[in-house]
């Protein structure tokens, strides 16, 4: 299949990249550090993901409330490149469907998706597989965890 895109892969920062529970210990700073008004819970960001995403084979698009903060401090700790940003746009919510899920729909443009966050429900993934004809893996991660062996096992699956 020469000429395929790869799938995309949305990415949310806090909660997936970012866990919520804590360390025992913060892993390793890099510099610059950033100024006080970048949140403090990137020292839980470890610096590992960057190499396990880049091996995944997706296209990888930033989709986090960070917007231009995950490429200016996001994105040089993972060790990746800048990324895409889906831009938010403000619309008519749904009951019960995340905001972002119509921008998410909008950006793939029927490109297969997977989409990495831990706001993901039952309702969302039935309002994707509505209104997008092609292929989307929701990945809901354990906000307490962040993204893990089996989060990174099922999203490698899912792509092959």
């Amino acid at each position: 299949m020469t000429g395929m895109k790869p799938p995309l892969l949305f990415l949310d920062v806090d909660g997936p990249l970012i866990p919520f529970g804590a360390r025992e210990e913060p892993y390793p700073t890099y510099p610059p550090a950033p100024p006080p008004s970048v949140s403090p819970l990137l020292a839980r960001l470890d610096p590992a993901h960057g190499a396990r995403l880049a091996a995944l084979p997706y296209e990888l698009v930033w989709a986090t409330t960070w917007e231009e903060d995950a490429n200016a401090w996001v994105a040089p700790r993972l060790g990746l490149p800048e990324l895409p940003l889906v831009a938010w746009r403000d619309g008519p919510e749904e009951p019960g469907v995340h905001w972002k899920l119509p921008a998410l729909v909008e950006w793939a443009a029927g490109r297969a998706f997977a989409w990495v966050d831990d706001e993901i429900g039952g309702a969302d993934r039935a309002w994707v597989a509505a209104r997008h004809p092609g292929r989307a893996l929701l990945q809901r991660v354990d906000p307490r965890r962040g993204l893990g062996d089996a989060d990174y096992a099922a999203l490698a699956a899912w792509a092959g």
